[in-house]
């Protein structure tokens, strides 16, 4: 796993195939949230997504790279509980 502390507010994540998975709205504990901006549409629209630090594989510039392709780290986040608006 990276070191999460060179993790940055609007870096893009992008999977091991580099497709782009979301935008770093911020680390919170173990788990990137992402910006609502990239939630997805249908019952995924206008919400955050949190996906786990541990699927981090690298931090490049400003890229986060996950270990696990675009399309696997999708099926894998976790979504915000209780409905914040932050």
């Amino acid at each position: 796993m990276a070191d999460a502390s060179s993790i940055r507010e609007h870096m893009e994540v992008i999977g091991a195939d580099d497709v782009h998975v979301g935008t770093v709205d911020k680390v919170e504990g173990d788990r990137i949230k992402l910006t609502k901006r990239d939630s997805g549409e249908g019952q995924h629209e206008g919400h955050h997504h949190f996906i786990s630090l541990g699927l981090v594989a690298d931090v490049e510039g400003d890229r986060v790279r996950l270990s696990a392709n675009g399309a696997v780290a999708a099926e894998l986040f976790e979504e915000e509980e209780g409905g914040s608006s932050t």
